[in-house]
């Protein structure tokens, strides 16, 4: 999981370097912890070797750890002289968070273990939250999840919450009146969450938080800088800049949804148009409900499907291309290694959409600039809020660098 500047000698996975100053036991314990959770089981000699910790360290530090019930000894690995190595890996059952993900058209609640994988998920789709139903849903979804975990329960570290800043906002474009708006937006629903719960609540913005999870188990392990984009209801992105997730003064870096399409005229009485208006999903859904045709298609197989596929199409071109203009925005701002796509519908989608943009870009005048940055998709998908979220109290207990993902 990456962290720190890569290797000038080596490839692009990024490490963690120890101490072996008196007095950083417990840090040295987190730089273990996360060269395992990097690159996997190792044998000591190795965990000494990528961490620069001494082998009397390494020994030390995994015999606490394993006391702490945070590692797991596997099959022993025999090589062609001497005693055979046994490598250390991370138990799953080590510690567990729960991610949950508020959105403008779903929540979900992710149980996630040590190693990151899901070990269980529930959904709730609607059209827009309703305040005084979907309060008591978190709360008995959460309590679900944590029963679930029997005896394991008092290993759960804390529960991550992923939402829009303001779940209200763009209230005209969902058809909301001014007064849901405004109960969304003024609503602490951290601090809702924090009286379900005697654990820990972390909060982040939702697409903040979906780019902590590409950054730590998906591209980000082998892309230090990029601009993170994700189709959901509304579009939105975030920014990682060696391999730190960069918020900006005001939480404004890569908020790409209010990016203006169009140069703004003093005489004109309409701004111009965002990126929120054609590279979102509730445009896609607009297209769908304005054909009689069901827009929940636009999440799932259905969209590429007769009759929706044609809809579908003609979205992708829209939206393609006003995210071809981002992207040569922000190049012009932001030299990247990579832009990051991502989106909560189907691959194929996605992967129609990425091909579009690809082409658009290349259509661009580049002169003064270097060519497109590779367009990357992302690989978590529509569990990346979730999971981000989920992520973050693991991180804050259990990693050397807990300022990776943002100041809250």
């Amino acid at each position: 999981m990456p962290l720190a500047d890569a290797s000038a000698a080596g490839p692009a996975l990024l490490r963690q370097r120890g101490s072996n100053h008196v007095g950083l036991r417990q840090f040295n314990e987190r730089v273990v912890l996360q060269a395992l959770r990097t690159h996997g089981s190792l044998a000591k000699a190795e965990i000494a070797r990528v961490t620069g910790l001494t082998a009397q360290a390494i020994g030390l530090i995994a015999a606490r750890l394993d006391d702490e019930q945070l590692l797991r000894r596997e099959a022993p690995v025999r090589g062609r002289v001497g005693q055979p190595s046994v490598p250390i890996g991370l138990n799953p059952d080590g510690a567990f968070a729960v991610g949950i993900k508020i959105g403008r058209r779903s929540a979900d609640w992710l149980l996630v273990d040590f190693s990151g994988q899901v070990r269980a998920r529930i959904r709730l789709d609607y059209a827009f939250p309703d305040i005084d139903q979907l309060l008591p849903a978190i709360g008995r979804h959460l309590n679900q999840l944590l029963d679930g975990l029997g005896p394991l329960r008092a290993r759960v570290v804390g529960v991550g919450l992923a939402a829009p800043l303001q779940l209200g906002g763009w209230h005209r474009m969902l058809g909301l009146s001014a007064a849901q708006s405004q109960a969304w937006n003024s609503i602490d629903l951290t601090g809702q969450v924090q009286q379900m719960t005697g654990l820990p609540v972390r909060f982040a913005k939702d697409t903040a938080a979906a780019c902590v999870a590409e950054l730590l188990q998906g591209r980000g392990r082998d892309i230090p800088s990029f601009l993170y984009l994700f189709m959901d209801t509304f579009v939105g992105g975030a920014l990682v800049l060696d391999s730190h997730l960069h918020r900006g003064l005001h939480g404004n870096a890569g908020a790409v949804a209010s990016l203006p399409l169009a140069v703004a005229q003093p005489d004109s009485a309409a701004a111009p148009e965002q990126l929120i208006r054609q590279a979102s999903l509730w445009e896609l859904e607009q297209r769908l409900r304005e054909q009689g045709l069901d827009p929940m298609a636009a999440y799932d197989e259905r969209v590429l499907q007769a009759p929706w596929a044609a809809h579908s199409r003609a979205w992708i071109a829209s939206a393609a291309s006003a995210l071809a203009h981002c992207i040569v925005s922000a190049t012009a701002f932001l030299d990247l290694d990579a832009v990051v796509i991502d989106a909560a519908t189907t691959a194929d989608l996605l992967q129609a959409l990425a091909e579009r943009v690809r082409a658009l870009l290349h259509a661009y005048n580049w002169e003064g600039l270097h060519p497109p940055p590779p367009l990357a998709l992302g690989s978590i998908g529509s569990d990346a809020r979730a999971l981000g979220g989920a992520l973050l109290p693991l991180h804050a207990c259990f990693a050397p660098d807990t300022d990776i993902f943002l100041k809250t």
